[in-house]
């Protein structure tokens, strides 16, 4: 039985990575975020309007506790879901974790083209971008880093250094 749980900032690859680390190690994939939509039929933005962000956190909790009951599969956590609650906690008992680790640089670069599909997001100039990031990352990195293991995903820019970061990755959990 596989399970493992990619944690990381947004755009550090989660979903990039965790989609073809599953199709190669032929299990389910299963995005947090996108699992919380699909129940709740609408988007993580909504809810965190409609529920506040204790309201929301406390509903990711409860997914990501419902998805932990699943064999074989990659789960890509939000990116905030590692920092609230027990969770870190709960996923290195219930499976595999890692902290996908990419320097703030990388994640500006990421992030910088995708600001309009990410609500927190919009709005800010280069120079307040850079700053929200190390910021987020440095609140964070206490809960990130308390993962079983820590991957550098940099390398997620085509298909080659997609396959490249696979077999990785497929190494250093030894599967």
């Amino acid at each position: 039985m596989v399970r493992i749980f990619l944690t990381g900032y947004m755009g550090a690859g989660k979903t990039t990575l965790g989609k073809a680390f599953a199709r190669e190690l032929n299990i389910s994939f299963i995005d947090l975020d996108w699992y919380i939509e699909e129940r709740f039929h609408k988007t993580v933005g909504e809810l965190f309007i409609e529920r506040g962000e204790a309201g929301f956190r406390e509903l990711e909790r409860n997914m990501l506790h419902e998805v932990a009951e699943f064999e074989n599969v990659v789960i890509s956590t939000g990116g905030g879901a590692p920092c609230f609650y027990d969770n870190m906690e709960f996923m290195n008992r219930s499976g595999k974790t890692v902290f996908l680790n990419v320097h703030p640089d990388v994640l500006f670069r990421r992030l910088r083209v995708a600001k309009q599909q990410r609500p927190i997001l919009q709005g800010k100039q280069d120079d307040e971008l850079k700053t929200f990031i190390v910021q987020a990352l440095e609140k964070r990195a206490p809960f990130y880093t308390q993962a079983q293991y820590i991957f550098n995903a940099e390398k997620l820019e085509d298909l080659d250094q997609i396959e490249s970061s696979v077999k990785h990755l497929q190494e250093l959990l030894e599967l």
